[in-house]
């Protein structure tokens, strides 16, 4: 599966996820994607490669001994690592394609702030809200 950035600079390729997708709510996740939540899996550094534009990746040490890599050009927040880990941890929105499995949790929820936690009373729309 190839994966790549929002202005298409850095493109990467993943032969497959090896562990379960999971949306990070933890507070470092939410500032580095600017989300509610992030949404990772684990990919075992065999089965990652950088394709193009290792050049315009620039990386950030968020927390102690953990990198996060993103899009020098555009900000494409695209994998973590942390070095001494058998894995990097690949942003599943990031691939071009679907991985075919499906999240399997929610981790860090107690991270969540108020505005978060009402979905049950929030619309939802295929496309742009009706009216505008």
């Amino acid at each position: 599966m190839k994966g790549s950035c929002l202005c298409g600079a850095v493109e990467y390729e993943v032969d497959q996820l090896d562990m379960p997708i999971m949306h990070c709510h933890c507070h470092t996740c939410r500032k580095a994607q600017g989300a509610a939540f992030s949404s990772n899996a684990g990919v075992k550094r065999e089965h990652f490669r950088w394709l193009k534009g290792e050049d315009k990746l620039s990386a950030f040490e968020s927390s102690p001994g953990k990198l996060r890599y993103f899009c020098s050009t555009c900000g494409s927040h695209l994998m973590a690592e942390r070095p001494a880990m058998p894995h990097v941890i690949v942003r599943v929105p990031t691939l071009d394609e679907d991985p075919g499995s499906r999240p399997t949790m929610h981790i860090w929820c107690s991270h969540d702030v108020p505005w978060l936690q009402d979905s049950e009373n929030v619309a939802f729309y295929p496309e742009w809200h009706p009216g505008k």
